[in-house]
């Protein structure tokens, strides 16, 4: 996985491995932009952007005359998921582990997720029910089921604890290629159902993420629906412009 991160992310690895050695203690600053392009042979957008991930993570501060001063060893209390393109999500996958609790062949009969599967009411998909975990929380970090079509309910791999995206699984075992990803996200309360499988309370504020996984059919794979307490998750996305104007 280490080889398919952008150059940015190697470099904030690196950065964070020498903070958490000792190499640089809280209250001390790492070295400047240009030191450190010089030592690790890149350019100052990559070294800029791989600050800027510590930065997000709450672990070094920067200040105008004094430099980038590291503020904390870990990094803040709740997980921040960071998408960019689908390799992030390989990248999620990798950081946090899916416990799964149940795997089930299970009716569908919802009509909204009828619509959101492309499946018709009676048919039978391969259900998983998980809790995904992070280091940086005691607690799971959200709730997740995954549907997954039932031509692949013969999935091997799908392990008590996951760190590797289902979808990489179907692609290695079925020969299929993921080539879109729709995500859409909520705000929602928590069930009590859910709110006692994730420690939280009744009711507490969530963030509702539901992501389907498109062959080049446009035909759904799978389709997973998180739910995570507000107060553990946090979720970055970029954007960069596109045009030119005045």
């Amino acid at each position: 996985m280490a080889t398919q991160q952008p150059r940015y992310m190697q470099l904030a690895q690196t950065l964070i491995d020498e903070i958490q050695g000792g190499l640089f203690p809280v209250g001390t600053t790492i070295p400047t932009e240009f030191a450190l392009c010089d030592r690790f042979g890149a350019s100052r957008s990559t070294v800029r952007e791989a600050v800027k991930q510590l930065v997000q993570l709450g672990m070094v501060k920067r200040q105008a005359g004094v430099g980038t001063t590291v503020t904390a060893v870990d990094a803040a209390g709740s997980y921040k998921q960071v998408m960019q393109q689908l390799s992030d999500l390989q990248r999620y996958s990798a950081d946090t582990v899916l416990h799964l609790k149940t795997k089930r062949m299970a009716e569908i009969t919802d009509p909204s997720l009828c619509e959101s599967l492309q499946a018709q009411p009676g048919d039978m998909w391969l259900r998983l029910d998980a809790l995904r975990r992070s280091t940086a929380h005691p607690d799971p970090i959200c709730h997740t089921e995954v549907y997954i079509q039932s031509a692949f309910r013969t999935l091997s791999g799908l392990d008590s604890a996951l760190r590797t995206p289902i979808f990489s699984l179907i692609e290695r075992q079925f020969g299929e290629q993921i080539v879109e990803v729709e995500q859409e996200i909520r705000a929602v309360a928590l069930t009590a159902g859910i709110a006692r499988q994730l420690n939280a309370r009744a009711r507490d504020p969530a963030l509702w993420i539901q992501r389907r996984y498109l062959n080049s059919r446009a035909e759904v794979l799978e389709l997973s629906i998180s739910i995570h307490p507000a107060d553990r998750f946090r979720y970055v996305e970029r954007f960069q412009r596109g045009w030119t104007g005045s």
